[in-house]
């Protein structure tokens, strides 16, 4: 049997997607009123982090846990892929002793390597590229608060990055309309673009972008690895915050996003942030735990 990854959201098809979302939101549901159940018991997983995270690291290993499962915290500093062996020799140990695995790394590549590499499914928890549990979570949220996003309209604001890229993506698969709004210099990558021209559109200017969006989303300007250019991307990025004025000019049951850490006075206001009539950031960001469940779940059972 092939083994199933999610390294991006095409690895799966739109309606296991829809599939895992409902059962993110039942798991939810499940935990809130203490009626969950523990269908993981004696499952491990292995958490490969090359980049440091806070929401991730939490969601997977307490997400394991609550499922009856162990996860095991792996750095750099504690394998011997710090001290240089090949990604694919790790990827084949790893694998013969755990049910399941995430990495956090870098090059979308690394993540490749390991999941050609690995005999049980491997989950893409960031890369440089692409970070599709987050667009799990956050098509969760949308769900939860407004019902189906197929047929809306979502304005991506900010640097073409692994989020961006995940953005482009689900308008493929959950079916919306995807406008992005970004400096000159910072676009996505264009063959991807290319690729979903039929639903994706690019601008310099937030205001078009957000103009009647049902959605509004946002990342930091300077990602992990990119902090020696923070300083210059504040000043490129001017005019790209997003704020209650610019979000005035979208639908008026439009949500905010942000996949956090934010920094408050830079791509986004301190006020929006924290205004939850419009900004969902902390349902978001609880919904990684919920969404990324039923995605583990999915994936074992698609490899039982």
């Amino acid at each position: 049997m092939t083994v199933q990854h999610f390294l991006t959201l095409n690895d799966l098809p739109a309606t296991e997607l829809r599939d895992i979302i409902r059962n993110a939101i039942e798991l939810k549901r499940q935990r809130s009123n203490n009626s969950a159940q523990q269908p993981l018991t004696g499952k491990v997983l292995a958490m490969i982090f090359e980049k440091s995270s806070t929401r991730t690291r939490v969601s997977f290993e307490a997400g394991m846990a609550q499922l009856g499962g162990s996860a095991l915290f792996l750095s750099p500093n504690d394998t011997q892929l710090g001290r240089g062996e090949p990604i694919e020799d790790s990827a084949r140990v790893i694998s013969s002793m755990v049910d399941i695995v995430m990495v956090r790394t870098f090059a979308h590549s690394k993540i490749e390597a390991f999941a050609a590499n690995s005999r049980v499914p491997v989950i893409n928890a960031l890369t440089d590229d692409y970070h599709p549990c987050q667009l799990l979570a956050d098509m969760q949220t949308y769900v939860e608060k407004r019902g189906d996003i197929a047929g809306k309209t979502v304005a991506w604001v900010g640097d073409g990055n692994n989020m961006c890229h995940s953005y482009i993506n689900a308008a493929a698969q959950f079916d919306f309309e995807l406008r992005i709004a970004c400096p000159k210099g910072f676009e996505p990558d264009a063959s991807l673009s290319q690729r979903h021209s039929d639903r994706v559109s690019i601008t310099q200017k937030p205001q078009d972008a957000v103009a009647g969006a049902d959605l509004v989303v946002t990342d930091t300007w300077a990602s992990m690895g990119q902090e020696d250019e923070k300083q210059q991307r504040i000043e490129q990025f001017k005019g790209f915050q997003v704020n209650h004025e610019l979000m005035s000019l979208a639908a008026g049951d439009a949500l905010f996003m942000h996949c956090l850490p934010a920094y408050r006075g830079m791509e986004v206001s301190s006020e929006l942030l924290e205004d939850g009539a419009i900004s969902v950031v902390w349902d978001e960001a609880e919904n990684r735990l919920h969404a990324q469940k039923a995605l583990m779940l999915h994936l074992l059972q698609a490899a039982s």
